[in-house]
């Protein structure tokens, strides 16, 4: 039975200790045959950097790694490439200085192995210089590999004056593969996010982005057949749908695929965990979509453009992007329109909708009660106990410190009460639906639980401001999209002043 490669990102180290390896080869096949230069986002741990330490294997030549692959009856063994690896992947830098000499000694690295002098002490002219030795030394064009290209920049995302000194000095360096290109034979750049062009890649303009070409839409990541190919004696006994229902989803135009980070780690423990999400709570980002009164239900379900959703600035930061980019949400829905292509955009599994939505529900109210509320509201939905619910969430509003709000102009804000108690439902795992669409209006939130629909509408009055929550649902008639179950009608009015629930009203109909 072979070992799962958990935390492994070198291909040799996979084959040589008999792991399981998704066999990926025919795509990189395809990557080499039918072009020069690429460029691919993916998620963190998504296994970009064994993608990386693969091709270079092709390029040097290590023909006994691909036994049994598509690769070894399909390639010229004979001929060899000397390969260049930058990967940014180790340590944070803060400086221009640091950059440069993280990246002056990763020169050095790849030159000493060939006994190559580097003279330049500038990283662009350097690099230069390492190219073209090389390519003379071994009579050879030159392969480039440069992974987590990115990483720099978004280690000092919360300071962009930083961001902005190492984004310029990577666009320099970067601008060395266009001006080296008669010595090179391929080139590729992996990271998690993508800068646009002008700010980063101005210097190198002929990257073929293919982050979403739905030729390789599944170059990382892992299938349904090849999970159940790869791994099937690991999977003897268990719940494949339940497994599909929390990891896969990840849509990149191409068939859904599974976060093999998740895959691997449920496979050994055999336990359902949140374990890609565990690994790095978005707090930069759940910080900004605070910032800027981002409300929750509005992220799964929202639709951007294929301009805005493919790239970001240090300097002009949005959350819609990089939510996409960093794997909290992935494409659902594709519309092309006269103007462009539109995306629809959704939490990809069970894993990140409940984990993504617990870590924003402790961003949004700093409060320690979270947990206990989350149990009890679960069994006050049960026993469709709604005035045991009233209470819990009066209990939890008390609870939010005041400084909080001091801090934060949210108490007269909606969207923030709304965002909450949002939250609070769908890090239960429940079928919530914020802001659906009727033929009378649109509705703030309805949950879908044990064959009942509970409709939910939200409101921030003032003393001057008589209008009731309750009666709007019936007013607008929002629950007729559900006849046919039990239907509870919720109305939830705040108080700007008291930053509480002044009235919480219900109504069962059928």
């Amino acid at each position: 039975m072979k070992k799962l490669p958990i935390g492994i990102d070198s291909f040799r180290e996979i084959i040589e200790d008999n792991h399981c390896y998704v066999d990926k080869t025919g795509l990189i096949h395809q990557l080499i045959n039918y072009g020069k230069y690429y460029f691919l986002s993916r998620p963190r741990r998504f296994g970009k950097s064994l993608l990386i330490d693969t091709i270079a294997e092709v390029f040097l030549g290590n023909k006994k790694l691909f036994a049994g692959l598509y690769l070894e009856k399909n390639w010229n063994w004979n001929q060899k490439y000397p390969v260049i690896r930058i990967d940014f992947a180790q340590g944070i830098l803060r400086s221009q200085q640091q950059l440069d000499a993280s990246i002056m000694d990763m020169l050095h690295v790849n030159a000493e192995p060939n006994e190559i002098s580097l003279n330049k002490t500038e990283t662009h002219l350097a690099f230069s210089e390492l190219i073209r030795k090389l390519h003379q030394q071994t009579g050879q064009r030159v392969v480039v590999l440069i992974d987590e290209y990115d990483k720099p920049i978004l280690d000092n995302i919360t300071d962009p004056k930083t961001g902005l000194v190492l984004r310029d000095g990577l666009r320099n360096f970067y601008s060395v593969l266009k001006a080296q290109g008669a010595h090179l034979k391929f080139a590729m750049l992996t990271g998690v996010s993508k800068f646009s062009k002008v700010s980063l890649f101005s210097g190198l303009n002929n990257l073929k982005d293919i982050s979403l070409d739905m030729r390789y839409g599944t170059v990382c990541g892992y299938t349904q057949q090849e999970l159940e190919s790869t791994f099937h004696e690991y999977l003897k006994e268990l719940n494949l749908e339940k497994i599909k229902k929390w990891y896969n989803g990840y849509n990149f135009l191409a068939e859904p695929v599974y976060n093999p980070f998740d895959v691997l780690l449920y496979l050994d423990e055999k336990q359902f965990r949140p374990y890609w999400f565990e690994t790095g709570t978005p707090n930069f980002l759940l910080n900004l979509l605070r910032e800027k009164n981002f409300p929750a239900g509005t992220i799964d379900g929202m639709t951007l453009s294929h301009n805005f959703l493919g790239s970001f600035d240090i300097d002009n930061i949005h959350p819609q992007p990089l939510l996409f980019q960093t794997g909290y949400l992935t494409i659902k829905n594709t519309k092309d329109l006269p103007g462009g292509t539109y995306y629809t955009l959704g939490f990809p599994n069970h894993e990140v909708r409940s984990a993504f939505n617990d870590a924003l529900l402790m961003e949004l109210a700093r409060s320690n009660s979270e947990n206990k509320t989350k149990l009890e509201l679960f069994d006050a939905l049960k026993s469709n106990d709604l005035d045991g619910m009233k209470r819990l969430f009066h209990a939890f509003f008390a609870s939010i410190p005041h400084d909080w709000y001091r801090k934060n102009d949210l108490a007269g804000y909606e969207g923030y009460y709304c965002s909450i108690v949002y939250c609070y439902f769908t890090a239960l795992g429940l079928d919530v639906r914020a802001e659906e669409t009727t033929n009378h209006g649109q509705l703030d939130m309805a949950v879908l639980f044990n064959e009942n629909a509970y409709i939910f509408e939200f409101k921030v009055n003032e003393l001057t401001d008589p209008s009731r929550a309750l009666a709007q649902i019936k007013e607008k008639k929002y629950h007729e999209k559900y006849t046919g179950t039990d239907i509870y009608l919720i109305g939830v009015e705040f108080s700007k002043q008291d930053r509480n629930i002044t009235r919480f009203e219900w109504e069962k109909i059928k």
